[in-house]
């Protein structure tokens, strides 16, 4: 097979997967059948894992671009067109509109 239809091309898509809840599901499984030395550090996490899942598909897209400019060595103003050219840059297969939508996304979420 030469590859999946479509992943050549530019996109206008922006997917946000979301598996915190099953995460959340094995730690309290995790605490249950826990020693008593051990249940700290997995209430700890479990409680980072709420909080986590509770961020809005906004907040995780914004991330998701902070991550990727940061990654890249970008650190000037997010709402500039230099950010959503880096965007384009970390992610080529990013269109116009799909890396201004998630710059938008980004200068409402500041980190």
């Amino acid at each position: 097979m030469t590859g999946i239809m479509g992943l050549g091309r530019k996109s206008d898509v922006v997917l946000a997967l979301r598996d915190a809840d099953v995460v959340a599901a094995a730690l309290r499984q995790a605490l249950a059948e826990a020693p008593p030395q051990e249940r700290p550090g997995l209430e700890r996490a479990a409680a980072l894992v709420e909080s986590t899942a509770a961020a809005t598909e906004d907040q995780l897209r914004a991330r998701w671009v902070h991550a990727r400019l940061a990654a890249v060595g970008f650190t000037g103003d997010i709402a500039s067109v230099a950010a959503v050219r880096a965007l384009r840059q970390a992610e080529p297969r990013l269109s116009l509109l799909a890396a201004v939508q998630l710059q938008k996304d980004a200068v409402a979420h500041p980190e």
